[in-house]
């Protein structure tokens, strides 16, 4: 609660708090149209591969010329990284391999990373966690992101001494959305498309969400950075409104849907004939918190928590999250205080290619949100025993078998150069959590 005093503090003696930004895409212009109002923030250089783009991008959000003008864009990630005396480099590219390289590059720097991309995070993110500890900066998840928002949840209820059954998100969800392609998204939008296209709206990325694949990640980011379990078979995706939370994400035991207590899930806003769910969570987070004591259990009635018949189960929630807007929580802690708003502390969620139709040999997979395979929520000891092969490498790589409808590709299905630096990392993390 004292990040506003302690920047105020550093601008007044001359020391703004500098950052360079990589990706200026959605999430990086949402980030970059606060900082004319962060009195004390700097971002003096812009990593885009297109910095025309990421120039306009600075226009869109209200820059003036004059500190366009006073800002170095360039396309150039390794020599942002390496000059100038910046403290943070937020890492918004959304490509998995590129993340893992920027964020080497950063901590090998002695400067903090965040860790926008998220896909990267799960692909690696406990190992480049490990790497960042021992050279003394800081590894964090992105605040306005689900899964920093999450894990800040999960940090209260803990820290105030209750027992977290379940933290996760809400969405919009249907079982025929997995098999969804960008050619069939902007239906499920409400949108055509052209209006998507005339938007600049990605299909490919837009396609992630609704799939089933960004739930995936972003549930294994949290189980990772709260050692939190995930369910065995994958996500439910339970129709729940947010004030059926204590009564729906409990264990089956009592009466809920989960396997057991301590795990992550997500919450549709769709029932599953499509009508809306009462007062849903789509945009959302939440926690579900169990009473320790008789005590506490009767304090949560007499304070107007909403709970399940027992009275144990309540549940607390934020409905919205902000994504790029609220990036500055992250960037001031990692600066300001030296801590990561969440960050991996294990290897406990993975999130395995999973076949949207048919495959068949030579046919080349497109990554999260494409044609070809979306992201299955696994638990981590699961997927390195069947060798299941990450969504963040299912980009660009050549099938040697078959893959049937529904079924999880794996490492002996793809061809893959083993030297290439994003699978060495994985290996390597798999090596050290794997145990």
């Amino acid at each position: 609660m004292n990040l506003h005093h302690l920047l105020k503090a550093r601008a007044a003696a001359g020391k703004p708090v500098r950052v360079a930004l990589i990706g200026a895409g959605k999430f990086g212009s949402m980030f970059l149209s606060q900082v004319p109002h962060t009195p004390g923030l700097e971002v003096p250089v812009i990593v885009d591969l297109d910095r025309d783009r990421a120039r306009e991008a600075c226009r869109t959000v209200g820059w003036d010329e004059e500190r366009i003008r006073a800002t170095a864009f360039t396309d150039d990630g390794a020599r942002a990284i390496g000059g100038g005396a910046m403290d943070v480099v937020v890492e918004a590219t959304g490509n998995p391999a590129v993340g893992i390289r920027h964020a080497r590059a950063a901590i090998a720097a002695g400067k903090h990373v965040v860790m926008v991309n998220v896909e990267a995070d799960v692909l690696a993110g406990p190992l480049l966690a490990e790497e960042a500890r021992k050279a003394g900066v800081v590894y964090s998840l992105a605040y306005g992101d689900q899964p920093a928002l999450t894990a800040e949840m999960v940090d209260w209820a803990r820290a105030t001494g209750f027992r977290v059954v379940a933290a996760g998100k809400g969405t919009k969800y249907l079982p025929a959305y997995h098999d969804v392609t960008p050619e069939g998204v902007w239906q499920h939008y409400g949108l055509t498309a052209g209006e998507a296209q005339s938007a600049g709206m990605n299909p490919q990325m837009f396609n992630s969400f609704l799939d089933g694949t960004k739930s995936a990640i972003e549930m294994a980011a949290i189980a990772n950075a709260c050692t939190l379990d995930v369910p065995s078979e994958g996500l439910l995706f339970p129709p729940c409104g947010v004030d059926d939370l204590p009564h729906v994400m409990r264990p089956r035991e009592k009466g809920g849907v989960l396997e057991r207590s301590g795990i992550v899930e997500v919450v549709s806003s769709l029932e599953r004939d499509g009508r809306p769910v009462f007062r849903d969570l789509r945009w959302g987070v939440y926690v579900v918190l169990e009473a320790p004591n008789d005590y506490a259990a009767d304090c949560f009635k007499q304070y107007g928590l909403r709970t399940d018949a027992s009275g144990r189960y309540a549940a607390m929630y934020k409905p919205y999250h902000l994504i790029g807007l609220e990036l500055n929580i992250s960037v001031l802690s990692a600066a300001l205080r030296g801590e990561p708003t969440g960050q991996p502390r294990g290897f406990r969620g993975d999130v395995a290619a999973v076949a949207k139709r048919n495959l068949r040999a030579g046919e080349v997979l497109d990554g999260e949100g494409g044609y070809t395979v979306w992201g299955k929520l696994m638990p981590a000891s699961a997927s390195i025993a069947a060798g299941a092969l990450p969504i963040g490498l299912a980009h660009r790589v050549k099938l040697r078998n078959d893959i049937a409808h529904g079924a999880v590709v794996r490492w002996r299905d793809v061809e893959v150069d083993e030297a290439s630096d994003p699978i060495r990392t994985r290996k390597a993390m798999e090596a050290m959590f794997a145990n």
